[in-house]
């Protein structure tokens, strides 16, 4: 029997994002994603300069305990000369990937209220167990 959270990899290839949300005044985003399980192991994207819908394709790799339940968190930046302004984030819940079937899906960076959108952010994962 299968433990419910199992120890393993999971692998995260972030894509692309779309419509991001711009926050320069004066031409596109330049933006990165900053993504983590743990708090403590926080990975980035590198920066596409002057872009919208950037294409990444990079993959990520984290190492997941048994018995822990946990979600992957997204932040999306823009990169500016002096620090960075928050496009938008989101968490997602991957516990049907430790059924073994890779997840090719988009996540919705939504607005502080929830109502509207900053973007979506194109992801592909895969669970593999120890």
């Amino acid at each position: 029997m299968f433990d419910k959270y199992p120890s393993g990899v999971l692998n995260v290839t972030v894509i692309e994002g779309r419509k991001l949300k711009d926050k320069d005044l004066i031409g596109q985003n330049d933006p990165y994603v900053e993504l983590w399980v743990d708090e403590k192991y926080k990975q980035k994207t590198a920066v596409i300069n002057n872009n919208n819908n950037p294409v990444w394709n990079q993959t990520f790799t984290f190492p997941l305990n048994e018995g822990r339940k946990h979600k992957l968190y997204l932040k999306v930046f823009d990169k500016d000369l002096i620090g960075s302004d928050n496009i938008g984030e989101a968490k997602y819940d991957f516990e049907e990937l430790f059924n073994g079937q890779p997840v090719d899906t988009w996540v919705k960076l939504p607005a502080k209220m929830g109502l509207t959108s900053h973007g979506e952010i194109h992801l592909y994962m895969q669970f593999m167990r120890q």
